[in-house]
């Protein structure tokens, strides 16, 4: 991830979020920008939080550990606030799913400790930091400010901007809302096979490495160093093509709702596609500095949607 993205990220949000309001809609009524305030409060909190404690601890995973839990709230908050119908009720209980998943994954690598601001950090945080972009260090407290703190609460926020447009909608619940459920729930339950399939990966690899073995030495597929089993075999983050088809899916709730089928709440799934986008292009990076395979890995298995890429008149297609 460089800092131009990280530019571009910031500035597409401040400009595409209002222009989506004014010109898609719907406006929001008293007791829906009472809500906002109510989030932007939490939201707010949470972001001066990180900032705080990562310059403090030099643990920039404070965002990490909490990116699971705030949209919990939100939903909840939106939910209670809106009278608890039958469409937010089951927008924040698959949220909630959704966390659970998520904290689950993260607190067995060890990122969460009784002292909630130590724990295990992010491998791609320490990488990051010690790119010549960001020295001297005021030049990285800047970027801990500005995106890891501000932006990503603000984008965590806005992912959950569907059940603040429905908060005070009429229509009952459909086919529309049974689609979505049903494609956020299989999008969550596919993420959680591919987080089981990598933790058994790595977990078995890291044991016999443990056992003294080197990297070259062990069993196919080990010694490739990354996973390329299951559905890492069709994808090279099918994680992240879930998390993306997660609050798409999210997002779906609105045309159920007869907000239409664009609105401007579209704006916190669209700004997390590209967000991923730069992710896994870092993350790729580090990978592909550390395993020799991995570049052909990258050039034989697609990076979100599941499918192998097959040569076509010399070209790489899906």
């Amino acid at each position: 991830m460089n800092v131009k993205l990280v530019g571009s990220l910031i500035a597409i949000s401040i400009i595409a979020c209002p222009l989506l309001y004014i010109f898609v809609g719907p406006s929001l009524d008293a007791s829906q920008l009472e809500t906002l305030k109510v989030l932007g409060i939490i939201a707010g909190c949470s972001a001066l939080y990180c900032f705080v404690v990562g310059e403090l601890t030099h643990n920039n995973s404070q965002m990490d550990k909490l990116w699971s839990l705030l949209p919990i709230v939100y939903t909840w908050v939106i939910a209670v606030r809106g009278g608890m119908t039958t469409r937010l009720v089951v927008m924040a209980v698959l949220a909630t799913l959704w966390g659970a998943r998520l904290t689950f994954n993260f607190a067995r690598k060890g990122a969460y400790k009784l002292k909630f601001w130590e724990g295990e950090e992010d491998y791609r945080w320490p990488v990051l930091r010690a790119k010549k972009e960001f020295q001297p260090h005021w030049k990285w407290m800047l970027f801990n400010l500005f995106f890891i703190s501000m932006y990503q609460n603000a984008l965590v926020l806005m992912t959950t901007f569907p059940a603040l447009v429905l908060m005070n909608v009429n229509v009952p619940f459909g086919w529309v809302d049974v689609i979505a459920a049903a494609l956020m729930l299989g999008f969550i339950i596919y993420e959680t096979v591919a987080d089981e399939q990598q933790w058994a990966f790595q977990s078995a690899k890291w044991k016999m490495i443990g056992e003294g073995k080197k990297l070259g030495q062990l069993p196919a597929p080990f010694n490739k160093g990354f996973n390329t089993t299951g559905l890492w075999s069709r994808s090279r983050h099918p994680n992240y093509f879930a998390e993306q088809g997660t609050w798409c899916a999210f997002y779906v709730f609105t045309i159920g709702g007869g907000i239409g089928i664009i609105n401007w709440s579209i704006i916190g799934a669209l700004l997390l596609i590209v967000l991923f986008l730069g992710s896994s292009s870092f993350a790729e990076e580090i990978s592909a500095g550390k395993y020799p395979e991995y570049a052909n890995y990258c050039q034989s298995v697609s990076r979100f949607f599941p499918g192998q890429k097959t040569l076509l008149n010399g070209r790489l297609v899906l």
